[in-house]
């Protein structure tokens, strides 16, 4: 197993193809790996975004990322994944989130991805401040998606 860490919160952008490639490396069982971006858009909730902010409570909301991982490995037959999340402000157009996932095949590691995309956009604890014309507005970065949570036989939570 690779000393790159699974979960990492940071400011800096990220080099998707580098990331893909670190976690393919040194593991001929790789049959497929799935990786997904979230950039920033410019609009939210019919609004117009100028730019964001993330924030997070360091080390609580990596050990409630890695608690996701470790739920993607006992779900699906993956060989490897990781998750790189930036806080701090950004631009429309920038990076905002990476999940990559390896498998032997590729259908496990769509479904890892996608799982691992439904849990992070709906529990990991991470909170915005989006530029709008209006001004700036602090809201929770979670989405409700009750349907999401469903596919996955996950409880919604309250607050």
């Amino acid at each position: 197993m690779s000393a790159t860490p699974r979960v990492v919160v940071q400011t800096a952008d990220f080099d998707l193809c580098a990331e893909v490639a670190a976690l393919r490396s040194g593991d001929g069982g790789v049959g497929a790996v799935c990786a997904f971006v979230g950039t920033v858009r410019d609009r939210s909730d019919g609004a117009s975004v100028s730019a964001m902010e993330l924030e997070h409570y360091p080390g609580m909301t990596e050990k409630a990322i890695e608690g996701m991982v470790d739920e993607a490995f006992r779900r699906f037959d993956i060989r490897a994944a990781r998750v790189i999340h930036r806080v701090g402000p950004l631009a429309v157009e920038d990076q905002i989130v990476m999940v990559a996932v390896s498998s032997a095949h590729r259908s496990e590691s769509f479904r890892a991805c996608e799982f691992l995309m439904d849990y992070l956009k709906t529990q990991a604890p991470f909170w915005k401040k989006e530029r709008t014309p209006e001004g700036e507005r602090w809201v929770d970065a979670r989405v409700t998606d009750d349907a999401a949570l469903a596919r996955w036989g996950i409880e919604a939570r309250n607050g």
